[in-house]
């Protein structure tokens, strides 16, 4: 890292998933980078072993953002943590790698996002990938990105992939292959036996380059703009004193769906109406700003095992001994298991697309609202892919250290809350099939009976559904009037910024967010670089 200087060719905002790779490929690029990430360094022995990333959340290394509560939810408010370290939700996340399907960045080509169609992002997504096992016209060996198979597979993961195949579920060992449909175990973004976060890779090649500044505690006030030209930025360090940095050529603002939006609308870009309810002085109307809010939410069913099998206790004692002793030298054992080991894509509908996705974990899991059941067993996460429900991301202050209010607006759409009640459904056929049945003594929510009614299962999801950590599309790509960037990621109407983060997403990808983040960071490096 070289010392600070107050101008750079390119300041990125958000050291998380997308800020780590756009660093690297500037700086491999022989690019002046400063890097400026809120949080601290991923240091924490937490972050690196796989199993204990539950123990980072609700530390300094995450945001906790809260939703408002919502009349669909029973009047419960969300909890929505992200990350705030280097690596950032690639550093606190489950380490699942999945891209989503074809159909999802064609439909963003079709909605006014030239270029980003499947056959345009595949060949990216094989440039950054770095898999161990697999190596096809879907997969590539050379990349930063390091993926890998499960080390650990837990006796729980394997019994619901049996007993999925037993209710007539295809198996399929890469869902980021030809097909998403199936049941199996998912790949990682782990590397021997440790978790492999965008830091721990990207940022990782280059961090010592004399063309990189990387400052961590940095806070992000406000873009400097002059013209309609942003031309730096203005941060907080960790003694709270006010800096200016400046760019000569961009800023790239990798900040995430919750904080870009923030930081455009403090720096005066955004909706007219926000902006001047908190006294900011509008440089350049953008109504999308912070709308379009996306989120993926699951429901858990919970079974109750027989015998003592499940992950409880196993931090504990002489068994936190045992794990240790395993992981430490020989990077192996329970500690390597990155909890969610197994899943699947099934179709709900019979419409040829997947549109539900399971993340099963072995143990009775709560959530950050709520205790988990006591004892041991089992939770089968069905979650809906597609939700057409939109909520919005406001300030409510023009103090920068002021949270944003979420009203996420869940289950607002019916179709979303019917698709939800079919995911349940077929959770409840799986953990009644004979694998499962061998090892699970009941369900115990949403009920223990066979048959119960759509009305019971709503009441499970309203009093239980939970977000997966997935908030997109708050400064959506496109060339609409609610669109915030275009389809090289430049902010409409700003000259020296762009955004690249799961916020330019237009709509949710089917799967988990990571993996389309990196990818959408090494285009906009292709964009830059071109």
């Amino acid at each position: 890292m070289s010392n600070i200087k107050k101008q750079y060719e390119y300041i990125v905002i958000g050291g998380g998933s997308a800020g780590c790779v756009i660093t690297n490929r500037l700086a491999k690029a022989g690019k002046q980078v400063l890097l400026l990430e809120e949080g601290p360094a991923d240091n924490s022995i937490f972050v690196h072993i796989p199993a204990t990333f539950i123990r980072v959340i609700g530390t300094e290394r995450t945001f906790i953002y809260r939703s408002k509560t919502s009349p669909e939810l029973n009047g419960r408010a969300t909890t929505i943590p992200q990350g705030r370290t280097l690596g950032g939700g690639s550093s606190v996340n489950a380490m699942v790698y999945i891209r989503g399907q074809a159909e999802d960045y064609n439909d963003w080509a079709k909605s006014g996002c030239a270029g980003w169609e499947w056959e345009n992002v595949l060949p990216v997504f094989k440039r950054a990938e770095n898999n161990e096992r697999l190596a096809n016209d879907y997969h590539g060996t050379q990349g930063s990105l390091k993926v890998s198979d499960a080390k650990h597979k837990h006796p729980l993961s394997l019994a619901f992939i049996r007993a999925a195949q037993e209710a007539g579920y295809a198996h399929n060992d890469d869902f980021n292959g030809e097909s998403q449909a199936g049941v199996g175990f998912y790949q990682t973004t782990t590397v021997n036996g440790k978790r492999g976060s965008t830091a721990a890779t990207y940022l990782a090649e280059v961090k010592n380059l004399p063309n990189v500044t990387i400052l961590t505690h940095a806070k992000v006030q406000r873009l400097l703009l002059t013209d309609n030209k942003v031309t730096g930025v203005v941060y907080k360090n960790k003694e709270n004193t006010e800096i200016s940095v400046f760019s000569k050529n961009e800023v790239i603002l990798t900040a995430g769906a919750l904080a870009s939006p923030k930081i455009l609308m403090h720096s005066g870009i955004g909706p007219e109406n926000v902006l001047k309810s908190v006294n900011i002085d509008p440089v350049k109307i953008l109504d999308g700003v912070g709308k379009n809010y996306q989120d993926h939410l699951e429901i858990s069913i919970y079974g109750r095992t027989k015998a003592p099998i499940s992950l409880l206790g196993q931090d504990k004692g002489l068994k936190a001994i045992k794990n240790g002793a395993q992981y430490f030298p020989f990077h192996s054992g329970l500690l390597t298991s990155t909890v969610v080991e197994s899943g699947g894509f099934i179709d709900s509908t019979g419409e040829g697309r997947p549109d539900i996705q399971f993340h099963v974990l072995p143990t009775l899991v709560g959530d950050a609202d709520r205790e988990p059941i006591d004892g041991h067993g089992i939770s089968i996460n069905p979650c809906f892919l597609r939700p057409k429900s939109r909520g919005e991301v406001v300030i409510t202050s023009n103090n920068p250290d002021e949270p944003v209010e979420i009203d996420a607006r869940y289950l607002t759409e019916p179709s979303d809350v019917d698709a939800m009640v079919r995911g349940l459904k077929i959770a409840r056929n799986i953990i009644r099939q004979p694998s499962m049945s061998a090892i699970i003594e009941q369900e115990l929510l949403p009920s223990s009976k066979k048959e119960v009614s759509d009305d019971e299962l709503i009441a499970h999801i309203r009093k239980y559904a939970k977000t997966v950590y997935h908030p997109v599309g708050t400064c959506k790509m496109g060339m609409d009037d609610n669109a915030v960037v275009d389809p090289t990621l430049r902010v409409h109407g700003i000259k020296g910024l762009r955004i690249c983060d799961a916020s330019i997403m237009p709509s949710l990808v089917s799967g988990n967010t990571n993996a389309p983040t990196i990818m959408i960071a090494e285009r906009c490096a292709d964009f830059i670089l071109a």
